[in-house]
């Protein structure tokens, strides 16, 4: 702890409301960017640095000079921040119950966007073509190919499937992607 922290904590446990003051100076802005990066609203982030140097206040008798007076006064502005989270509501309604409006009562249909034809045919497509460029590869590069991405073993559980050393599988799956991404690029 600084020397200036330690004068200051102790002359604001003796009264001294300017030393309480400097030390709010001194962390504002620290405390301020702590509380902003929790709750992402300015607003709401000055209310709680003014939160976190009131809690600090009241509590600085049982601050214990050992710790870094900044650490201490961190964890008080994060807890306030996340207390802060916990305590606003988010408001919510049921889909399947009928809202009340004015004029009555009023179903809410929401649309499914989550199936896209056009998405899906793209991506059929897509996988048929990197199928097709696999398929083409000479045979030593396929094999690596698929043992690696379809079959997901390892670089020494390839070289042990095959009998070969691994430095052969590594130079092969190297080549191979390099010829997939040619026969990819020219398919486009």
């Amino acid at each position: 702890m600084s020397e200036i922290d330690k004068t200051l904590i102790e002359n604001a446990l003796n009264g001294d409301q300017s030393a309480f003051r400097k030390l709010m100076e001194r962390y504002r802005a620290a405390i301020f960017h702590i509380v902003m990066k929790i709750v992402r609203d300015s607003e709401a982030s000055n209310d709680l640095v003014q939160e976190t140097f009131m809690k600090a206040f009241s509590s600085l008798a049982t601050y214990r000079f050992e710790y870094k007076f900044s650490t201490w006064l961190y964890r008080i502005a994060a807890n306030s921040a996340i207390d802060h989270l916990r305590k606003q509501k988010i408001r919510t309604f049921s889909l399947d119950a009928p809202t009340e409006t004015e004029e009555g009562h009023m179903e809410i249909e929401v649309a499914d966007t989550s199936f896209n034809p056009e998405r899906e045919l793209e991506e059929r497509e897509r996988r048929i073509t990197i199928n097709d460029a696999i398929d083409s590869l000479p045979e030593k590069y396929r094999v690596v190919i698929l043992y690696r991405h379809r079959d997901d073993k390892s670089y020494e559980e390839i070289a042990e499937a095959l009998s070969i050393p691994i430095g052969t599988v590594k130079a092969r799956i190297f080549r191979a992607r390099e010829l997939l991404k040619k026969k990819l690029r020219m398919g486009r």
